[in-house]
């Protein structure tokens, strides 16, 4: 799913009080990991599909060679699945990360420390849509 002119504010139940940067001592980083490189480096650079995209050819450390020749395929096949939203990913849910999707459905990532995402989350006028990203834990009922 891809949203335009919203912010993913941080899960109710994350355990940080500011934006922290994910880190892995695995060999290959796990998708988070590469989401907060990708974003945090190039933020409004990739829409949803572009940063599932990357994210699926970096950490299956597909060769370059395979990434221009078969790129359609590679693209087909990623997407003959469904994917969940940013919503689901560590970098709101635990590391304190909001997401911000403009106008166009680019993405950035803004601490939850940062003017930004004051701004995102406290604004008086629609100017987007807020979200919260999912929760941690169940509440038991």
């Amino acid at each position: 799913m891809s949203y335009t002119d919203t912010f993913i504010r941080v899960a109710e139940d994350c355990p940080e009080e500011i934006g922290v940067p994910p880190m892995s001592c695995r060999t290959l980083p796990p998708a988070h990991v590469i989401q907060y490189e990708l974003l945090i480096n190039e933020p409004y650079k990739y829409n949803h599909e572009e940063l599932l995209y990357e994210v699926h050819i970096r950490h299956k450390q597909i060769p370059l060679e395979d990434r221009v020749t078969k790129r359609k395929e590679i693209w087909n096949e990623l997407f003959s699945r469904n994917h969940p939203c940013l919503r689901a990913s560590l970098l709101p849910k635990r590391f304190g990360w909001g997401v911000h999707y403009n106008t166009e459905g680019k993405i950035a990532l803004y601490g939850k420390e940062s003017p930004e995402y004051v701004y995102f989350t406290s604004q008086e006028e629609d100017l987007v849509k807020i979200l919260s990203a999912m929760r941690n834990k169940r509440e038991r009922g």
